[in-house]
């Protein structure tokens, strides 16, 4: 019996994400008393594998899968599948990102397994298995009992602490080819944004709604974000309006992120707004009205005009990085 780690990783470079994964299996696979393996697919730069062992797993499973030079997702899932069977893993861990969504459904039905998806805490009870996750958008939560042999779990970015060990895993290198009669997609194009961070990996977000009353008042927002070296973002009405493009709308139906802190400036905080942001560590809102839901969702907050407020606080960013 292990537990199985998938962890990706973008041109050979592990994330946050990846760190996140690893110190969370391991910390189940202690209290299950088995072993953790990590899994990932794909040529990895070497340094990037020396911090992977930092976090000490117990094996490293790098897989090179010959022909195939692009994620796909029927041919990752034949992969991690032969691995979780091989190695007899009785659960796998995945991120609850994009990759983890598109290979979560796949595994559970080639392993008939049960899936808890986002979860964001180590499991209440090992036996019965049960885990803790947020429903209803964040606004209530849920204990999963998961019956199954094999089990699944998709594991919300930024919910869990990152923890090294004084241990040196194993190392396994192995070479799979791909079933070519099977892959469906083909890569005619890769288009890549670059200048600006991304959302989805950004610590820090700076974030502006309808609040701030016309796209030429957005300098301040972005000012800021520079100063703070973060994202920007946006509320679905701004992006809707025009004001900002769509790949910076957060919410429900935009992105879903988990910065480390988030910048809610001139936002009210709809339900939908909320649910793509409440999983940030920490929310500082700053609006006019003193009942907007934003403030219930806040760690901090500040009654006040967006237009007045804003400018004091990139002044007092610049002091504080010229001391």
């Amino acid at each position: 019996m292990s537990v199985l780690i998938f962890v990706e990783h973008w041109e050979g470079k592990f994330k946050k994400l990846s760190f996140e994964l690893v110190s969370y299996g391991i910390k189940i696979a202690e209290s299950l008393q088995t072993e953790a393996i990590v899994l990932c697919i794909g040529d990895i730069d070497p340094a990037e594998m020396d911090k992977l062992s930092l976090y000490g797993p117990d094996r490293i499973i790098n897989v090179k899968p010959g022909n195939l030079s692009h994620f796909d997702s029927k041919l990752y899932t034949a992969v991690i599948a032969g691995q979780a069977e091989k190695n007899s893993a009785s659960l796998l861990i995945l991120s609850n990102n994009i990759t983890g969504k598109a290979l979560a459904p796949r595994l559970s039905v080639k392993l008939k397994a049960a899936i808890a998806s986002g979860v964001s805490r180590l499991p209440i009870s090992i036996n019965p298995f049960i885990v803790y996750k947020k429903v209803f958008s964040g606004n209530a939560y849920a204990h999963l009992e998961l019956k199954s042999e094999i089990k699944i779990l998709t594991l919300a970015q930024n919910s869990f602490e990152l923890i090294t060990r004084d241990k040196v895993p194993a190392v396994e290198t192995i070479t799979v080819e791909a079933d070519a009669a099977a892959l469906k997609t083909k890569l005619i194009e890769t288009l890549k944004q670059s200048g600006k961070i991304l959302l989805t990996d950004a610590e820090l977000v700076v974030s502006g709604g309808r609040g701030m009353k016309s796209p030429d008042n957005w300098g301040p927002i972005i000012e800021l974000a520079g100063l703070l070296g973060a994202a920007t973002a946006c509320s679905r009405p701004v992006s809707d309006e025009g004001w900002r493009p769509h790949e910076e709308h957060t919410g429900q139906t935009g992105k879903i992120i988990a910065p480390n802190l988030y910048f809610a400036i001139g936002i009210s905080g709809a339900t939908q707004h909320l649910a793509g942001v409440s999983s940030s560590k920490y929310i500082v809102a700053i609006n006019t009205d003193k009942d907007a839901p934003i403030f219930s969702a806040a760690q901090y907050g500040i009654v006040g005009d967006a237009g007045k407020v804003l400018p004091k606080l990139v002044d007092a960013v610049k002091e504080l990085k010229t001391k």
